[in-house]
């Protein structure tokens, strides 16, 4: 879900700026100092699992792990995800610095529409809103994505709906991954996924 540098219009980067500034606002007002070391971990892992991905005309296919981050951190996703794609885009020049913006904004809200989901299901189903969270981020950072691209540039219409196309079945395997560290963490840290935040 990385668009690379030098493909989004200016307003398409001025947007992506001003939703990233917005949700970096909201996300260290609601981040407590003693949720630091774990908002610190869990970008430390979205920083490391994207690096192995499938190049895709102007974007690329990785796992996200959005979801998890979603229904780990609520807002807090939001920093954590502009930490790791800062450090991306500066010791790997993955996604660009301009980019950054767009970039954190669409997996931003793709996280927060995984909390949200997580949210909504009784806990009694946490294995199930585990699923639906990590399928919906997914889904929701392809659509987010497409319109990005489509947006900036009409000629980019038809890689835009491979994009999507190739994320579908990614879908299917984050919901998977988040389901088993969904079991994992109820299990080790009921805590961490069961605290009760506000959206």
């Amino acid at each position: 879900m990385h668009i690379s540098e030098g493909v989004l219009s200016p307003p398409v980067l001025a947007a992506g700026w001003a939703l990233t500034a917005a949700g970096l606002g909201i996300g260290l007002r609601k981040t407590q100092a003693e949720e630091l070391p774990k908002t610190a971990l869990v970008s430390g892992v979205l920083f490391l699992i994207s690096l192995v991905h499938v190049p895709l005309g102007p974007s690329s296919i990785h796992l996200t792990l959005l979801g998890m981050a979603g229904f780990l951190l609520g807002w807090s996703a939001i920093p954590a995800l502009f930490t790791a794609l800062l450090l991306q885009g500066l010791l790997l020049q993955f996604g660009g610095l301009l980019a950054l913006g767009a970039n954190t904004a669409i997996m931003g809200t793709a996280a927060l529409a995984g909390y949200g989901v997580f949210r909504v299901f009784p806990r009694r189903l946490h294995l199930l809103s585990a699923f639906t969270a990590g399928f919906i981020a997914v889904i929701t950072g392809a659509v987010l994505v497409t319109a990005a691209l489509f947006f900036s540039n009409g000629n980019l219409a038809l890689t835009a709906a491979l994009i999507f196309a190739a994320n579908l079945p990614l879908a299917v395997v984050e919901g998977v991954i988040s389901v088993l560290m969904a079991i994992f963490l109820a299990r080790t840290l009921p805590d961490h996924v069961f605290k009760q935040t506000r959206i």
